[in-house]
């Protein structure tokens, strides 16, 4: 046997794993969605907001107008903003006659240790328990998320029909420039190789992750994970929390084409920078997993376009299989993005550029500049 034809087969070995032993994690489906309750618990949302005044309108006026049957309120955390964030949250709130249900708090100076979204979740929880607010349940989104009408209503029929202690939803990202066309159908396909949704809603698995864009989650269940303060240093906190909470009882992670995230990535630079604050957080800040994460995704996603194009025989074949193979998996993704089908077989292309950020990601933690965002570094503790 051949060394080109070793790789093409361990190629076409990995993807034949991927599609048919990794919860299905390819296939971008929706969840039915479940029977409401009898009862509807009180929940406040906590919002926290960093120079978000070109966005946080539109998400404050969004969960405003939700139509939720039970006691609702909206806590925007305003973390030092110096763009007026905090009153263009207040306009929007005016302009939907809402204002009563909209309270806005400020964050105390970022401590050591806390990444900073952490800080100011915490601190908006914190600060409504100081005044006696004790609600059934705790919705925590960012300031760039618009919440269609019914969302908050389909969330809580979920968690208490299914008896859940968290539920979370991997919103809508943004597709429209080119980069954001070439990226983020594989972003979150990626996602959910790596944290695949059928497993981690599976309660007899280890497999936990949320999407930190919008989670709801019981009260008694976030006091129970001990909070934010027990992942506070967390870059990847939304997976965090749901390793924290599953610990004592189900979660659920789902998609939805409704719920949006207004954040925009109209370069290639924006969605590297993105990738490459955490990236290496996800391995670990190890060395020897960054290198085996390259060449394991050499053998996935480089190695079957170069032999099929370039190598002979049967390995040529073998790769091709496999190509095909890895084209088909993320064909339902670009489907689920409205996005072509002729991205499909470029996805090597794709994962070169996530592979490339994920080593200066690597090269940024060793500079001492890992976890930068809104111009706070997050280090290693």
């Amino acid at each position: 046997m051949t060394v080109a034809l070793a790789i093409a087969l361990l190629s076409l070995a990995i993807w034949l794993v991927l599609l048919f032993g990794r919860g299905l994690f390819w296939r971008a489906t929706l969840d039915p969605l479940p029977e409401p309750p009898n009862a509807w618990p009180e929940v406040i949302a906590v919002v926290p907001a960093r120079d978000e005044a070109a966005v946080v309108g539109d998400a404050v006026a969004s969960l405003l107008r939700q139509d939720y049957p039970g006691a609702f309120r909206v806590v925007l955390v305003d973390d030092h903003s110096t763009d007026g964030t905090a009153e263009q949250a207040k306009i929007a709130a005016r302009a939907v006659g809402q204002s009563d249900r909209l309270t806005v708090l400020g964050a105390r100076d970022l401590p050591p240790g806390w990444s900073g979204k952490l800080w100011a979740l915490s601190e908006g929880v914190r600060q409504e328990r100081d005044m006696g607010s004790t609600p059934g349940l705790y919705l925590f989104t960012d300031a760039d998320i618009v919440h269609h009408p019914t969302n908050l209503r389909e969330l809580v029929s979920r968690i208490e029909a299914e008896k859940l202690d968290m539920a979370s939803l991997m919103v809508l990202l943004r597709c429209h420039s080119f980069a954001e066309r070439m990226l983020i159908p594989a972003f979150v396909f990626f996602f959910a190789m790596l944290y695949p949704f059928r497993w981690s809603n599976d309660r007899s698995k280890g497999t936990a992750a949320a999407a930190g864009g919008c989670i709801l989650i019981r009260r008694e269940a976030y006091e129970r994970a001990g909070g934010y303060e027990a992942i506070r240093s967390e870059l990847i906190d939304d997976c965090a929390l749901a390793r924290q909470v599953k610990r004592g009882g189900p979660i659920w992670l789902g998609l939805t084409r409704e719920t949006r995230s207004l954040r925009a990535y109209p370069r290639l630079g924006d969605i590297w920078r993105m990738v490459a604050r955490t990236a290496y957080t996800q391995l670990g800040y190890s060395p020897w997993l960054l290198g085996g994460t390259v060449l394991g995704m050499a053998a996935t996603y480089v190695a079957p376009p170069v032999l099929a194009i370039f190598g002979g025989g049967l390995a040529a074949i073998v790769a091709g299989v496999a190509w095909i193979a890895m084209t088909v998996a993320f064909l339902p993704m670009l489907r689920f993005y409205g996005r072509s089908w002729i991205w499909a077989p470029l996805l090597p292309v794709i994962a070169g550029v996530y592979l490339l950020a994920t080593v200066d990601s690597a090269r940024r933690h060793w500079r001492g500049k890992g976890g930068e965002w809104k111009g706070r570094v997050q280090l290693r503790t």
